[in-house]
């Protein structure tokens, strides 16, 4: 997150990815002094999933949020007028209107650098290797197919390109966790 608010120069009101903190369950002392939980967290790092039907896209009045000739959706800034559609309908939250500027802003799945042959900058910085990126068939071949996940939005309404390895306690138990669970840090995601 912190290596794209870099890259892109982003100031604090804006950022293209954000990392959810997904948890739920309890603990319980017992009269013997011990504790024991059902307790379960897990964190969830999202941008722009260049959808393959991005309600971005479907609502921009001007034709600026469009899909590259890689997939990748941008905004052509000579072209938006900055009315805000495209962050109200992604589900994502994945564009945000720049005031400043005049016009939305995204994440563009660093296009320029995927040109080059490199990665784009979040992938190339997370220290723990938990996100990656390239053809959605061949991440979805290494990872599984699943798109699900909360505290995402059901991937049915934008069919995302987004390939999401899922926790244990997910796997364990989903309706517990879809019952429990909570995003447990709101206010960092802007």
């Amino acid at each position: 997150m912190l290596a794209c608010k870099d890259f892109h120069n982003l100031g604090s009101a804006v950022s293209f990815r954000q990392i959810y903190e997904y948890g739920g369950g309890s603990w319980e002392r017992h009269d013997d002094g011990t504790v024991s939980q059902d307790a379960f967290t897990y964190y969830v790092s999202v941008a722009c999933n260049h959808c393959a039907d991005p309600a971005c896209a479907q609502v921009c009045p001007t034709g600026a949020m469009h899909k590259d000739e890689r997939g990748l959706m941008g905004v052509d800034v000579q072209r938006c007028i900055g009315c805000g559609y495209c962050a109200l309908s992604c589900p994502y939250r994945a564009p945000k209107v720049d005031r400043d500027a005049g016009h939305s802003v995204k994440c563009d799945g660093c296009t320029n650098r995927v040109a080059e042959g490199k990665q784009p900058v979040c992938v190339e910085a997370c220290p723990v290797r938990a996100l990656d990126f390239g053809p959605a068939d061949d991440v979805a071949a290494r990872y599984g197919a699943e798109s699900n996940l909360l505290p995402l939005p059901d991937a049915s309404a934008t069919a995302p390109n987004l390939a999401l390895a899922l926790p244990a306690c997910v796997e364990a138990d989903p309706e517990r966790v879809a019952r429990d669970g909570a995003v447990l840090n709101p206010r960092e995601i802007v």
